[in-house]
């Protein structure tokens, strides 16, 4: 029962964590599209926080395997409290430079906190009961969602409603007292591994997690090559929306695609058992059929806000499918004792997967002049990441073939 305590507890910081993230996402993004950086210097500024997601995750986990998931949940909020308060400072003094660093922080941050998360559900749930495992998986990484969903509207709607600085001073004094409650409540060291483990290890020997990881990062460059910058951009400058409805919408996004990963146990196994590297392979490929006709619609029909709406939609929830196989399966992959190396070095093809997609969507989206032709360019990039991510499931379905498939007791 402690455990099961201890498990909401570190869940109910990821969420305040999870919060703050997207409304700082929102934040930033529409402050300095207001002050006139166009998307090429957004997308360094961004890229900065999906590169040290790269590099936390791998060290990350290591260090949490050293000194306890607890160290490693305080520090990711104590940073992110860092860098919401240096967001305070007046206009002038939001230089290039001082928004890279904030990035810098708050992208450690990021993952460090849901590094230690998304590893202690291995500690939690005893080793044959996988069906749990993929139930709280995709409670843990669809309420995620959901909640960074709620950020980003909250984001967008306070930027209006109280201003850029006065909203940073607020979350960063959330976040404090979320930092103090977990630290207060959690045990010592939890996730700590009875013998050090080497630096070296950060690299798995298991075939099954190397595909795995490949795969996630092209799945998530996919979705960031067009989502992350060229989409609001485009909605904001072309379709003519404000700020709350660019906000809101990718909000009702990140929501809907939240909730479906959450209820994901329910129908992406086929006879009550939990997901393979086969079934993850068919909902890669269904990731095309969107990603195609929204090509075609920007191609080779007028500019349809409705049309956009409903290809995200269904991407959104394909997405939403691909995502929570993923996240139980390199749990259900990882040892008990390795769990947060295991889990890190995933994230960390995540994070980069991210940060090509980050890159991708702000220099394709500039290059190609913007507007509907802007965005037609960086939905072609997520085409070419989708195929290469479903070529790569193959191989990771060779691998799971040739190793011990995870347990399955029914979901």
């Amino acid at each position: 029962m402690e455990s099961v305590r201890n498990y909401g507890i570190i869940t109910g910081a990821y969420w305040a964590f999870t919060l703050t993230d997207g409304a700082l996402r929102m934040l930033v993004l529409l402050h300095l599209h207001e002050q006139g950086i166009g998307g090429l210097l957004l997308a360094a500024i961004f890229f900065a926080y999906e590169l040290m997601g790269v590099v936390t995750n791998g060290l990350g986990g290591w260090i949490g395997s050293r000194t306890g998931l607890k160290a490693t949940l305080i520090a990711g909020l104590a940073l992110q409290i860092v860098a919401c308060a240096m967001l305070r400072v007046e206009d002038a003094a939001l230089t290039v430079v001082w928004l890279t660093l904030t990035q810098v922080l708050s992208g450690v941050a990021k993952d460090l906190t849901k590094m230690s998360a998304k590893s202690y559900i291995k500690l939690v749930v005893p080793e044959d009961r996988s069906s749990q495992l993929m139930r709280w998986v995709s409670w843990l990484t669809g309420s995620k969602n959901a909640l960074k969903g709620v950020g980003f509207f909250l984001g967008a709607w306070s930027l209006g409603a109280f201003g850029f600085q006065e909203t940073c001073g607020a979350m960063a004094l959330g976040l404090a007292v979320a930092a103090v409650l977990s630290g207060w409540s959690l045990p010592k060291s939890p996730g700590r591994a009875e013998q050090k483990i080497p630096l070296k290890s950060l690299i798995p020997s298991d075939a099954r997690i190397g595909w795995l990881s490949l795969a996630r990062l092209f799945l998530f460059g996919s979705r960031d090559a067009w989502f992350v910058l060229a989409l609001p951009l485009f909605a904001s400058s072309v379709l003519g929306w404000s700020h709350d409805a660019v906000g809101g919408t990718l909000a009702a996004w990140v929501i809907g695609y939240g909730l479906i990963q959450a209820s994901a146990p329910g129908w992406v196994s086929r006879g009550g058992e939990p997901p393979r590297a086969r079934t993850l392979g068919a909902w890669t490929l269904l990731l095309l059929l969107p990603l195609i006709a929204l090509e075609v619609l920007l191609g080779w029909f007028a500019i349809s806000a409705v049309g956009i709406l409903i290809a995200l939609a269904i991407f959104g929830a394909v997405f939403a499918a691909n995502s929570a196989i993923h996240s139980y399966l390199i749990v259900a992959y990882s040892d008990r004792e390795g769990v947060s190396t295991r889990v890190g070095f995933y994230y960390m093809a995540n994070a980069a997967g991210r940060a090509v997609g980050t890159v991708l969507s702000g220099v394709l989206y500039e290059a190609s002049g913007e507007g509907s032709e802007g965005l037609f360019a960086c939905v072609a990039a997520s085409v070419i990441l989708v195929a290469l991510a479903a070529v790569t499931t193959q191989r990771l379905v060779r691998a799971e073939e040739g190793a011990r498939a995870p347990e399955a007791t029914g979901l």
